[in-house]
């Protein structure tokens, strides 16, 4: 623990009172002891404890009363009882008045650690949590999420919301938006956050290989296969799965991963043994969910089983209003990096790059950025330290320099020539060609790769 967490024991018997404090210091807490109630409520004003594990049966002030003293302070305070076997009923009564949980005498010193280093987990995450929250306030960001407009104020909401909770997450957004980010803060405010976070672009695997990835193999499962692996679902056990690209996922792995949604098993490939998992599930895609199921891209019931919060992500241009907050944070990060000392933009650069509309949003600023802090030899990134930003890309005209498509054309054709236009209106930006498109930047490169082939 980072910060070790105070613990108060309460407890009329001198020696098991100073048996338990003793064994609990040993684990690595804080701790005091009071001998009853009385004087356990004066330590708790000056002691501070975050937990207390009090005896249920003590003189002048029992279990029972101190529990009903402490009533204001309930949702900072753990609270354990200790009762004899044959007052159960009482100590179920105890946590219906607001004590977290109980132990029989004599104590089993493995269940209370237990509950102790759990309790203590609970408040470390509520103090991270609570920094969180004050950083967004003062400096308008979210852990690594940076950004003071109404829109991002609207998500880090949802976040909070979502992090603490197993639920699944579907993240929207175009190519660049952060969707990865969002995930990686969701996982480190959520309980699993010392548990690992792996991630996998779907688009970016073949398909051939994207079920292996996601399950594992046998050794033999498939020509290659030559030694078991785990997939990304084990990888990830206890923690959390980031799915990347969702909708470029095949049909028949979407049914596959759906069953391990509903039924937390799953068998690798080539494998007979089923395996049980407790993974948390968010995905992403930069598609419009509810077109890429009208196209068959998105089964309907993979969406509606992601879909328990939905965050969808602004592009930058959106957005302009959060650049200068982006743009210090770069600054901050570059130069702790590579030892440099660039302060800011100056006002002529910051225009230039406020006027440009970011179709690769916050990954193209980052690039541009990053180039920038290298090539500024003072404190200040000046024009001449950015590239040259055209136009923003437009889509073409229907008419004059438009695609023309004659009679007789086969589609091929057809495709050949839409997908060169736009190309070369988008300035070769791919990823902003495929959104023209209406396609995936893998299906694009797809296409792409097929032209060379037939010239």
């Amino acid at each position: 623990m980072s910060q070790p967490e105070r613990v108060l024991i309460v407890e009329d018997d001198g020696p098991t009172r100073d048996g338990l404090a003793e064994l609990v210091r040993t684990w690595g807490f804080v701790t005091q002891a009071a001998a009853n109630g009385e004087e356990a409520l004066k330590l708790v004003t000056t002691f501070r404890p975050s937990i207390v594990v009090t005896d249920m049966v003590m003189p002048r002030m029992d279990g029972l009363q101190l529990l009903k003293a402490l009533k204001d302070e309930a949702e900072q305070l753990k609270i354990i009882m200790l009762t004899a076997q044959g007052s159960v009923e009482t100590a179920v009564e105890a946590l219906k008045d607001g004590a977290q949980d109980y132990l029989t005498k004599p104590v089993d010193p493995q269940k209370l650690r237990l509950l102790l280093n759990h309790f203590a987990e609970l408040s470390a995450q509520k103090r991270e949590n609570e920094a969180l929250r004050r950083q967004l306030r003062e400096k308008g960001s979210f852990g690594r999420i940076v950004g003071h407009s109404q829109k991002m104020r609207r998500i880090y909401q949802v976040i909070e919301q979502a992090a603490p909770t197993t639920a699944s997450v579907l993240i929207i957004g175009e190519s660049g938006t952060g969707k990865e980010l969002v995930a990686q803060t969701i996982h480190q405010l959520s309980p699993r956050a010392d548990s690992p976070f792996v991630a996998i672009n779907c688009a970016a695997i073949p398909e051939t290989l994207l079920e292996s990835e996601i399950f594992g193999h046998e050794r033999g499962a498939f020509t290659g296969a030559i030694d078991r692996r785990a997939g990304c679902f084990e990888l990830a056990d206890r923690g959390t799965l980031f799915l990347d690209e969702i909708a470029e996922m095949v049909p028949v792995t979407q049914v596959k991963l759906l069953r391990v949604l509903q039924e937390r098993r799953f068998r690798r490939l080539g494998g007979r043994v089923e395996q049980e998992v407790d993974v948390r599930v968010l995905a992403a895609t930069n598609m419009d969910p509810v077109g890429a199921m009208s196209e068959g891209k998105l089964r309907d019931d993979l969406y509606y089983r992601l879909n328990v919060f939905t965050i969808e992500l602004p592009p930058l241009r959106e957005r302009k209003e959060d650049l200068d907050l982006i743009i210090q944070a770069l600054l901050d990060e570059f130069n702790a990096r590579d030892r440099r000392n660039v302060k800011a933009v100056t006002p002529e650069a910051m225009r230039m790059l406020e006027r440009y509309d970011w179709p690769g949003n916050v990954r193209e600023l980052r690039n541009v950025i990053e180039r920038a802090t290298i090539l500024a030899r003072g404190e200040f990134i000046e024009p001449q330290h950015l590239p040259r930003f055209g136009p923003p890309p437009r889509t073409p005209e229907p008419s004059g320099g438009g695609v023309t498509i004659a009679p007789g054309m086969t589609v091929d054709e057809a495709e050949r020539k839409l997908i060169v236009a736009t190309l070369e209106a988008a300035g070769n930006n791919k990823t902003r060609a495929a959104e023209m498109l209406g396609i995936s930047l893998k299906t694009l490169h797809n296409k792409l790769n097929r032209m060379k082939q037939t010239t």
